[in-house]
C-alpha cells in the first residue's frame, strides 16, 4: 500500500502568465503562491485480480486501462507504467472542483507520486511537476497554466518563472516559521458556495490574449513586487498588490466576477480589508483576502455566511506518508 500527500495552494500574484500561450510568445511569466495545510490524499493497493478499482466521488471497476473514465488517473497509471491489479482512492481536504485551489493538478501529482512509488521509484518534485504538466496540457489538451503543478509538487511559498523555452525557475522565498505565522494572520480564505469549471473560463480568456496581453504583462510585473512586500512584512502593499491585480483579473473575459463576487468583495473592503482576488480562474470558489489581524471578525461578519478557512501553510509539497503491505 501507498499513500501520498499532496497540499492544494493559493496564488497571490501572476496567475494567467503561466499558460504557455501567453509565456511563450510575450516574454515569458512569473507568478507567486504557496501551498497550505488542506491536502488530496492518494491512496494505492495491490488488488487481488488484474482488474482496477477507482474510487472518488463515484467509483469505477473496469478491467482494462482504457475504460477508466477519470483521465487524471489513467493517463498517470499509463505514464507511471502501471497497468492494472490495483485499488486507488482519492480523497480531498476541501471539495475537488471547481475551487480555484488548483485541486485537479494535487490529484495528478498525488497520484504520479503513488504510483511511481508503487512501481518502486522515487521522482523529485521537478520530475513530479513536469509530468503533471505533461498529462494536463499535452496529452489531455486542457487549458490551464503550470503554477499549480509546481506549486503542488514543490510546497511552500514560492516564486516561479515560466520561460519561453517552457523551463520553470522555482524560486523559494525565505520565510521564517514566524514569518509564515505573520503572513497567515493577515489573510482569510472565504469559500463563496459557488463552483465552477476553469476550463471554461481559461478558454475565453486565451481567446482573448491579443486583447489582454498588456493587462497579463502588468500582472506578470506584480509577481516580483508581492514576493518584495512578504518578505518586507508589508501587508498593507500586499493587500493593495492583491487588489490591483484582481481589478486586472475582472477584466480579461466574462464569468471572472459575478454581481454577487463583486458585493461580497466591496463589503469585506468597507470591513477592512486591504484587498484580495477569487483564487484559480474566477467564477466562484474561494475569496482571498488580505486585512488586519484585529478586523478578521469584521471581514467574517461581512461575508456571512460564507465560510471562512484559516490559512495556513505547508512547507512540503507532495510526500509520500505510507509504504506497506
Amino acid at each position: 500500500m501507498i499513500i501520498t500527500r499532496t497540499p492544494l495552494r493559493v496564488s497571490f500574484a501572476g496567475g494567467g502568465t503561466d499558460l504557455p500561450s501567453f509565456y511563450r510568445k510575450y516574454g515569458g511569466g512569473a507568478v507567486v503562491s504557496a501551498a497550505i495545510d488542506r491536502y488530496v490524499h492518494v491512496l494505492v493497493n495491490d488488488k487481488f485480480d488484474a482488474a482496477i478499482r477507482v474510487a472518488y466521488s463515484r467509483t469505477e471497476d473496469v478491467e482494462v486501462l482504457d475504460q477508466l473514465q477519470h483521465e487524471l488517473v489513467r493517463e498517470a497509471m499509463r505514464l507511471a507504467g502501471v497497468p492494472g491489479g490495483i485499488e486507488v482512492h482519492t480523497i480531498a481536504d476541501i471539495p475537488s472542483e471547481g475551487t480555484g485551489l488548483g485541486s485537479s493538478s494535487s490529484v495528478t501529482v498525488g497520484l504520479l507520486n503513488a504510483f511511481h512509488a508503487y512501481r518502486g521509484t522515487l521522482k523529485g518534485p521537478a520530475e513530479l511537476a513536469e509530468e503533471a504538466c505533461s498529462i494536463e496540457i499535452d496529452i489531455l489538451h486542457g487549458t490551464l497554466g503550470k503554477q499549480d503543478q509546481y506549486a503542488a509538487a514543490f510546497g511552500g511559498v514560492q516564486f516561479f518563472e515560466f520561460r519561453e523555452d517552457d523551463t520553470v525557475r522555482v524560486a523559494p522565498i525565505p520565510l521564517t516559521t514566524r514569518d509564515k505565522e505573520r503572513l497567515a494572520s493577515h489573510l482569510s480564505l472565504f469559500y463563496t458556495g459557488i463552483t465552477r469549471q476553469a476550463q471554461g473560463i481559461l478558454k475565453r480568456q486565451e481567446a482573448r490574449l491579443g486583447e489582454n496581453r498588456e493587462s497579463l504583462r502588468r500582472m506578470r510585473e506584480l509577481a516580483g513586487p508581492t514576493r518584495d512586500a512578504i518578505l518586507a512584512g508589508n501587508w498593507v502593499r500586499l493587500g493593495e498588490l492583491l487588489d490591483e491585480g484582481w481589478q486586472l483579473k475582472r477584466g480579461l473575459s466574462a464569468g471572472i466576477s459575478t454581481e454577487e463576487i463583486d458585493a461580497a468583495y466591496a463589503r469585506a473592503r468597507a470591513a477592512g480589508a486591504w484587498g484580495g482576488k477569487i483564487t484559480g480562474a474566477g467564477g466562484g470558489g474561494f475569496l482571498l483576502l488580505a486585512h488586519p489581524p484585529e478586523q478578521s471578525a469584521q471581514v467574517a461578519s461581512a461575508l456571512s455566511p460564507w465560510r471562512k478557512v484559516p490559512v495556513r501553510f505547508s512547507a512540503e509539497g507532495s510526500r509520500i506518508l505510507f509504504v506497506g503491505r
